[in-house]
Parts: C-alpha cells; structure tokens; sequence
C-alpha cells in the first residue's frame, strides 16, 4: 500500500461510516482520486464491502467440522450385537472447532469457518464456542443438520465404536468460501480439516500459495485422506496418525525406518514440517530444515477420555510455531497439552491458557 492508501485505511478504522466526500475533504483530495484509491484498497482486500468495513488481519482461519459430540461409557466389557449399560454425556466438539477453541484459551484470534443447520444442536455449540472464536461467518443451512459425532468408549477411555453425521460439510464449497474472499485473504493462517470437500482443500491451497499464507492440514480419518490436494505444496504443516499416514504411503508403519519413509514422502510431495502421531509410542516429525526423529509420549497414569487429545496436539504445536518457538519445542508443547487433555474429562480442558501450558512445559 501506498501512503494514501494507509491515511484512507486510518480515516475507516476511525469511522467506518465516513463518507468519500468526507474523507477527500480531510486528506484534500478530490473525490474522483479519492473513490480510485477506495476502489484499489477494495481490490486488495483490505476493505470488505459497504460502510467500508475492514476484515479481521492476521486472524487464525480454522475450516472445518464443529459437531456436538455425544459420549457413552461402557459399564464392563463392550459387547457388539447387543445392549451394553452405559452412562452418557454430550459435549461440542468437530476438529477445526476444536482446535479454535485450544487457540483462542491460549489468547489467538481465530475465525471458524463453516457449515451448520439452524437446530438446536448449532445453538448448543454456538453458546459453548462463541467466547473463544469468531462465528459471525458459521453458514447455517435450514435443510441440513448440524454435524454430529457418537462415540461409545469402553472403561478404559478408549474408543470402541463411533458413528458420525458429516454430511453438512460436503455443503462447505469454494463458491461459499468466495462470499469471504477479502477476509481469507487477510489470514494470518489457515488451519484446515479434512472434513472439507477436496476441491474446497484445493482453493484455500491456492490462496494460501497465492498470498504466502501458513497452511496447516490435519485429517480427520483415513477415509478422508482421498481428500487431500494431489500434492502438499503451499502446506506448512502437515500433522497426522498412523492411519492415516498408512493411507497416504501405501503400506504398513510399524517401525522407526518406516515412519521416517513415510515423513520424507510426504516432505517430497511439498510439506514443510510434517508429524505422524503414534499414541502412547509418541511422535514421529521432521521438516525440511530437520532430519526425522522421535519424540516419546508424555507418561501419564490415568487416561479419562481420548477425545479431543489429538487437536490438543495440534493446536499447542501450532500455538507455539506462532510464538516462534524452535521445532523441538513445538513438538514438546503438543505432547504437553495432550498428555494433559487426556487425563481431562473434557474435549477441550476448560483450564487452559497461555501461561498454564507454558507452566506445565516446564515441570
């Protein structure tokens, strides 16, 4: 931006409501030269829409699921094919909601971005998610249903079965993503699910690519994974599990040699810092500046529930790159806030905050 352009920006930011005459006359322009810089700023983005409002720069833009996540919990050994007595619960939960939530406790501003029904299940998790996240953007459709996601844990914590509702987000496209073209181009980072349909994952890549924007991609299940773009180029990280990685490579991972095959495949096909989880084994990561390795899990005596724990992971490690912290770092701030989530009862631990996760790195 030039200098007038910057003093046009200043006048807005004061009063959005300012008309073009007003503003000409405060910066002694005319109106004609005045309308033409209104008109550049609005080509680059920087203005959105009437009233000259101005988007949200440097936000962190999460594109995914929020579901309200129902939970049952065994009592004794899960059987399939019959009634198993269990206790129940419900929480908000999907990926990208998940993850804004991690990041907006640990002081990020963070936009969620995406599909919904008008029901009360939305409700649920508007009134549980607006304190953390921008949902001015959330698209409510009056003929889907909010997504939602079941899981049936056994006594330990562990997931013995799931059944999801997702099809709300094969309604998040490209054509409804353009409607807020001016704001993503203004991200300060794009974190994004592949609940998403393909050729949606494909247009933020672009625009990522585009304006030189972190892309951070982060599947949800291995039978997404045909979801992801054909290659990772513009993909700043890339962070998934074994599964999933199975998926991507072709085979098997069951050892160290074949977690670092997998990491340098996909570091080839264009990711810059790439991590496998593997559970209670740990990580596996490397980047293009890092040579893989292995990072032990966190020990911890008691898992209370597995949901949520994986987000945690991603949301801490991202948490820490914006803070410029080193690579290594990065993975250990994962590892803290999972280990931590995991003995929590809690989707995302409602104690979480900046200086706690900084505090708990250091015990």
């Amino acid at each position: 931006m030039n200098e007038r352009e910057q003093a046009v920006l200043a006048l807005i930011r004061k009063n959005p409501f300012m008309s073009q005459q007003e503003m000409a006359d405060k910066m002694n322009l005319s109106r004609p030269v005045l309308a033409n810089l209104v008109s550049s700023l609005t080509k680059q983005g920087k203005i959105v829409g009437r009233a000259y409002i101005l988007p949200e720069e440097n936000e962190i833009i999460c594109i995914g699921g929020a579901n309200l996540d129902r939970k049952f919990h065994v009592k004794g050994t899960v059987q399939l094919g019959t009634s198993n007595p269990a206790s129940s619960s419900f929480s908000v939960g999907g990926v990208g909601r998940n993850i804004a939530e991690n990041l907006g406790r640990l002081n990020h501003q963070v936009t969620l971005l995406t599909t919904a029904g008008k029901d009360a299940d939305w409700q649920v998790i508007q009134e549980a998610s607006e304190s953390f996240m921008n949902l001015r953007y959330v698209e409510q459709l009056p003929d889907a249903s909010t997504g939602s996601y079941t899981a049936i844990m056994d006594e330990q914590g562990e997931l013995a079965l799931a059944v999801a509702n997702m099809e709300v987000y094969d309604l998040l496209l490209p054509s409804l993503l353009k409607k807020y073209e001016a704001m993503l181009m203004n991200a300060g980072c794009f974190i994004m699910d592949l609940n998403c349909p393909k050729e949606t994952v494909v247009y933020i890549q672009q625009v990522a690519i585009a304006r030189a924007i972190p892309f951070v991609i982060v599947p949800v299940s291995s039978p997404k994974m045909n979801r992801l773009p054909d290659t990772l180029q513009g993909v700043t990280w890339f962070i998934c599990n074994t599964d999933e990685a199975e998926t991507i490579v072709g085979h098997t991972i069951n050892n160290e040699a074949n977690y670092d095959k997998a990491i340098q495949k996909l570091l080839q096909l264009g990711a810059e810092h790439v991590i496998i989880t593997a559970g209670s084994k740990g990580v596996y990561a490397a980047s293009t500046t890092s040579p893989p390795r292995h990072f032990a899990a966190k020990t911890i005596k008691k898992i209370e529930d597995v949901t949520g724990a994986g987000d945690a992971f991603v949301s801490a490690v991202i948490h820490s790159w914006l803070r410029g912290q080193s690579f290594e770092v990065c993975i250990d701030a994962g590892l803290t806030n999972a280990k931590k989530t995991l003995a929590s009862p809690y989707t995302v631990r409602p104690e979480l905050s900046e200086e706690l996760l900084k505090s708990e790195m250091e015990e």
